[in-house]
């Protein structure tokens, strides 16, 4: 499926020890698979043109037990110096045709095919560099950036995402509304975990 004439990488961030959870978060169950198991499968279903997987910590244990066929796996053997480690090695994987990436986080399952198209959509419409999703004023994920900043993010270090080049960019940037606190809702501790059947 794909509705757009801007192509689109999807790019997973999954690469964290989840240092609060006390397990690999990936692999907690979650529906029919595990957290990350659903955030591939919501990516799948959009109208993403690639997936890229970023994976550090258990990265074995996680493709010996998640379905990964037809999407491109990406060790980050540097997960442990922060986010933008693994944000730039996902980078350095976009296909050349890719005019965007789309950074989406591997502990938010909740973030459907639905949100995700409505992004691309706002992309591909507006004409800005860069997408960030809003659910009632509060900043959520995932964000598009589009190519002619990817050697900005590419310069980035330390355990910082693409937030930092926000300020900088300004001009460039296009807020959504999306009518979902999904975007919102990530998995950092148990008590997160749990949540996420209550609502």
């Amino acid at each position: 499926m794909n509705f757009s004439s801007k192509k689109i990488a999807g790019v997973i961030l999954a690469a964290g020890s989840a240092s609060r959870m006390g397990k690999t978060k990936q692999l907690l169950p979650f529906g029919k698979t595990t957290l990350l198991g659903q955030v591939i499968l919501n990516a799948r279903e959009s109208a993403l043109d690639e997936i890229i997987v970023v994976l550090g910590h258990n990265a074995h244990k996680i493709t010996q037990t998640l379905d990964l066929r037809h999407i491109k796996i990406i060790r980050n053997k540097e997960y442990s110096k922060g986010q933008s480690t693994s944000l730039i090695k996902g980078l350095e994987n976009v296909s050349a045709q890719c005019d965007a990436a789309m950074f989406l986080l591997g502990d938010q399952p909740l973030v459907n095919a639905a949100i995700i198209n409505h992004l691309i959509i706002d992309f591909e419409r507006a004409r800005k560099s860069i997408i960030i999703p809003y659910f009632n004023d509060k900043r959520g994920n995932p964000v598009i950036i589009a190519r002619p900043l990817f050697h900005r993010l590419e310069s980035l270090s330390a355990d910082t995402g693409a937030r930092v080049i926000f300020d900088e960019f300004k001009k460039s940037i296009l807020k959504v509304q999306i009518p979902d606190k999904a975007i919102l809702v990530d998995v950092d501790t148990m008590d997160d975990y749990e949540k996420l059947f209550k609502n």
